[in-house]
């Protein structure tokens, strides 16, 4: 059963979707988190309604100011809001007559895996972690991979415009996806998600601010892992992903303390986990059998 809910987080309206199993419950619950821009009909929203399938109440949920939900301006990645909005969804669980309480875990995907990880590691209402071609971003990796130089020159040329915004200008918007030209996420293969009909979803806009990706390469969401224990954390990754490499699932995985599992999966693209069998029943089921175990 599928119920379109609103919650605050803050002075911001939330607008999830929340499915819940059959038979008697109090269940356990996941809250979703997913990828760089996405929305709830998307991946958070296909791995909700599996796990919902395996017996948990899930939420899949629109971050502020993308989708359904509210906030400002719109389509701008805000790293500590997103925060804040996995806490209200939280809250808003514990609320509800359906969930056990004291039986929640956090499922992120993609960039949300990342902000799973931080999140579940500092709140002592989350049990367990699962994330999922995870994006784990701290900023020393963003440094070395684009050198420092070049690091430095984004950092000045993304503070200059917001500069710009602080003195009353309008913030500047980038496409999402495209094949050729510039875009946050450029190249064929998140076009092929995201710009097709494959994840078509009326909430979704091919634009972002270009100042979100001034967040993305400041983000230190590697930390959770330090601060995650003793809670159980699952990792699953794809052996090929060059847009969240393997080497930040290695890392985290082995910053975690026990209990902790990694498994590898044989895909061949970052989205193969999105929505692509036998990729994405595995890890669901992988999933499943974790969670299961843990909460």
């Amino acid at each position: 059963m599928i119920e379109h809910v609103e919650f605050t987080a803050g002075d911001v309206t939330l607008a999830g979707d929340l499915r819940t199993p059959p038979g008697a419950g109090p269940h356990p619950a996941l809250v979703f988190t997913g990828p760089f821009t996405g929305v709830k009909e998307q991946v958070t929203g296909t791995y909700a309604a599996r796990l919902a399938e395996a017996g948990y109440v899930t939420l899949a949920f629109d971050h502020r100011n993308f989708g359904a939900s509210g906030g400002s301006p719109r389509h701008h990645e805000d790293p500590q809001g997103k925060l804040t909005d996995l806490r209200s969804a939280v809250s808003y669980l514990r609320t509800r007559p359906e969930v056990d309480g004291d039986r929640i875990g956090v499922v992120g995907i993609c960039l949300g895996a990342g902000y799973a990880l931080r999140f579940a590691a500092f709140d002592p209402r989350v049990k367990v972690f699962a994330g999922i071609a995870g994006a784990y971003n701290n900023p020393y990796a963003m440094r070395s991979g684009m050198t420092p130089p070049g690091y430095e020159g984004a950092l000045a040329a993304f503070t200059g415009e917001l500069e710009r915004q602080d003195q009353g200008a309008d913030p500047e918007y980038i496409p999402a996806v495209a094949t050729s030209g510039e875009a946050a996420m450029p190249g064929d293969e998140p076009y092929a998600y995201y710009g097709t009909a494959r994840s078509a979803a009326p909430s979704w806009t091919n634009k972002v601010t270009r100042s979100s990706l001034r967040e993305l390469i400041t983000l230190d969401n590697m930390m959770g892992a330090d601060f995650l224990s003793p809670k159980p954390a699952l990792i699953v990754h794809g052996v090929v992903d060059r847009f969240c490499p393997p080497e930040g699932a290695e890392e985290a995985y082995k910053r975690l303390d026990p209990p902790k599992r990694l498994i590898w999966l044989d895909t061949h693209l970052h989205t193969d986990l999105y929505d692509t069998d036998p990729h994405l029943t595995h890890a669901i089921q992988e999933t499943t059998t974790f969670l299961n175990e843990h909460l």
